[in-house]
């Protein structure tokens, strides 16, 4: 057989593949997701807005209910109280910190992040679900006026406060850290300081599903969609060398990116008609979130954000000016579309941490020139077998997929050079991990 007819069997054998199957419907999964109460997240986050304000510099100015340590106070009590629901494996600490004076700010302001982390069955695989509850006005560093904070972020930490409470009663393989941040506002600083934390104590962070501004269907601009949630993340995991990256073709498959894929396959399974559209980049242009400090320090992170954003509605003085309302008010949320929000990301979070651990160590083996390809990896917790997948370059998400078994290599009829690959592990539930894009390593 000459080389064109080997080229073309193999090819042939490509596309006869299916597409990759999404992992079997898990009841526990879907229980949950039915749990989320639109008129709770309206309760939470209309106590939220009931503190004033919880810009940073309220701090000193804060009373049980007033300010940013008052809200701080309300929300920690609140995870302790779901706490007593997980039979022992939840915890709430707080993390603090005093931030000193930068350039943009008056003073040094005291940080203060409420932690609750629900300990899985392995403690080394961990998954965070975050937001921040501070929040400003026209004026981020003016501790005094009025900032309601109802969608940023008043919609994320009610999020957040509402999936620990139907999560904490169920047992996970993965331990879940529900993180609400100070500090984001005014330079991500509660979330960096965590983030920098954990590298330092050698944590690996599997995950970040951070929520900033999920309250809201419809923009500024009209545009009106009840059933749609934007995802970011970025291209370039820390560290990436530019000149690799060009030689493999990986700039679409950093571990963000791969996370993002992964939630916008699970979410459209469990919250019906309610899609993911995925945004190929860290951030909007002129903003930021707390998933950045994630990313910074090597950790995948992805944001969700509303699909239109109402900028009348953000970072404004509460006032009516020609007509117009301006201020982060509850009247502009839409609390059905929130309770999708965060039906997505209990979706999302639950299948993460009731799957197994991505393969580790995901290498594409490079022996000599050919039409298939080799991909070994190290065994993954709670794997008991794995699964290929491909697509070609230009495609967006996973065409192909061939089961392999429980083994830690494995070659398929696929071409390295025409087709992006990855393995992801799947356990005898059928849960399914993250894909992990292989690093290439050539072999003599």
């Amino acid at each position: 057989m000459d080389a064109y007819a080997v080229l073309a069997a193999l090819l042939a054998a490509v596309l006869s593949y299916a597409a990759p199957s999404p992992a079997p419907s898990d009841p526990q999964i879907v229980a949950m997701v039915a749990q989320v109460s639109a008129d709770r997240l309206r309760a939470t986050d209309t106590k939220l807005v009931g503190f004033g304000t919880r810009n940073d510099f309220s701090e000193t100015s804060s009373t049980a209910t007033h300010g940013v340590f008052g809200a701080r106070d309300w929300l920690r009590a609140q995870f302790e109280e779901i706490a007593k629901t997980s039979s022992g494996r939840m915890t709430v600490a707080l993390d603090d910190y005093v931030q000193p004076k930068t350039p943009r700010t008056p003073r040094a302001v005291q940080e203060s992040s409420i932690i609750a982390t629900l300990r899985g069955d392995e403690p080394g695989l961990v998954y965070v679900m975050s937001s921040h509850y501070d929040d400003c006005n026209g004026d981020c560093t003016n501790g005094t006026r009025v900032a309601p904070g109802a969608d940023d972020n008043g919609s994320g930490t009610s999020a957040v406060l509402e999936a620990a409470r139907i999560m904490a009663p169920h047992q996970f393989r993965g331990t879940i850290v529900f993180a609400v941040f100070d500090g984001e506002e005014l330079g991500l600083w509660g979330s960096q300081h965590f983030a920098n934390e954990l590298k330092a104590k050698g944590i690996a962070i599997a995950a970040d599903l951070n929520n900033d501004i999920i309250g809201n269907s419809t923009g500024g601009n009209g545009a009106h969609e009840p059933d749609a949630i934007r995802v970011f993340s970025q291209a370039l995991p820390a560290g990436a060398d530019i000149k690799d990256v060009n030689l493999v073709g990986s700039e679409n498959d950093s571990p963000s990116r791969e996370l993002a894929r992964f939630v916008g396959n699970i979410v459209p399974q469990y919250v019906t008609g309610f899609q993911v559209r995925q945004i190929w980049r860290a951030d909007r242009f002129l903003r930021g979130g707390d998933q950045e400090s994630f990313q910074d320090d090597g950790y995948p992170a992805i944001r969700f954000v509303e699909a239109n954003e109402n900028f009348t509605h953000q970072h404004q003085d509460v006032r009516n000016e020609n007509g117009v309302q301006y201020g982060d008010l509850l009247p502009y949320i839409d609390f059905d579309y929130m309770a999708k929000a965060t039906q997505a990301n209990i979706a999302a979070l639950a299948a993460l941490a009731l799957a197994p651990q991505a393969p580790p160590n995901a290498q594409m083996v490079l022996r000599r020139l050919g039409y298939d390809s080799t991909l070994r990896w190290k065994p993954a917790i709670g794997a008991a077998s794995y699964e290929i997948v491909w697509r070609s370059t230009s495609a967006a998400d996973w065409q192909f997929a061939q089961r392999v078994g429980n083994v830690t290599e494995a070659t398929v009829p696929v071409s390295k050079d025409d087709y992006i690959l990855g393995v992801r592990s799947i356990d005898a539930q059928g849960h399914q991990s993250v894909a992990n894009y292989p690093v290439p390593l050539r072999e003599r």
